[in-house]
């Protein structure tokens, strides 16, 4: 019975790592098909749509499922359109948070998303009520371990357009204006620095310091928000920290 139990959880397993992986790729398509949509299919003429395939390639995404959004975005095949929303609010602890969303039925998405504030005790808010605390920026993270010389990647970076070099723990973060985004990454190829994290997001331009059990409440929060099949990304200005993620 101990192995037969085994097998189940194993199957278990399988399984939940199969339904996350579909549900990233089921987000990743969707954020090219707007990519597409708005600029084209030629990612080496549309900086959003190449940043959605390389993070789309980053999590292994089969080519075939990229070239079919790609299609879908351009209109060359058919298939449901989706608005992008930004839902604006403040979570537990007053932490301002944005949910960036992409949906085939705004009024499905509104009703699911706010219920989800909802039961974290949380509120959304306005446009434009917390989205002033943010600033949307190219970002790349690169691990110190693999790149010791500072000095050098500042200079590589800088050079290429970016804004500032910060150390944070064992990781060197990289920031640019968002239209500075591929010349950088290109420069940190050219010098064959391997780069952890490349996106545009969206940065707090002030952290809010907070205590465990609210981190962990906060956190309780984004993963409900981040389960939910349209939800791309959340930002928080929230300061988390490893313990408040630990069980």
């Amino acid at each position: 019975m101990a192995g037969h139990s085994h097998y189940k959880n194993m199957v278990r397993h399988k399984n939940v790592v199969d339904a996350k992986r579909g549900k990233l790729f089921s987000k990743l398509s969707r954020y090219i098909i707007i990519a597409a949509r708005a600029g084209g299919g030629d990612p080496t003429m549309n900086l959003k749509l190449r940043y959605a395939i390389d993070k789309a390639r980053s999590v292994s995404m089969p080519k075939d499922n990229i070239e079919r959004a790609i299609k879908r975005g351009t209109g060359e095949t058919e298939g449901s359109s989706f608005d992008e929303i930004m839902y604006e609010g403040y979570g537990p602890g007053g932490v301002a948070v944005l949910v960036d969303v992409l949906t085939d039925n705004r009024n499905r998405t509104n009703g699911e998303i706010k219920k989800i504030f909802e039961r974290a005790n949380a509120n959304v808010g306005v446009p434009g009520s917390v989205s002033y605390m943010f600033e949307r920026k190219g970002f790349f993270a690169v691990e110190a371990a693999k790149h010791a010389d500072e000095d050098a990647l500042m200079a590589i970076a800088l050079e290429a357009g970016a804004d500032d070099l910060k150390r944070e723990g064992d990781v060197f973060e990289i920031t640019c204006d968002p239209s500075s985004f591929t010349t950088v990454f290109e420069a940190l190829k050219a010098a064959n620095i391997e780069v952890a994290e490349a996106e545009v997001k969206y940065l707090p331009k002030m952290q809010k310091e907070i205590d465990v059990e609210t981190g962990k409440k906060v956190i309780k929060f984004i993963d409900a928000l981040d389960d939910h099949d349209d939800v791309q990304n959340v930002y928080t200005d929230a300061m988390l920290t490893e313990e408040m993620a630990a069980e």
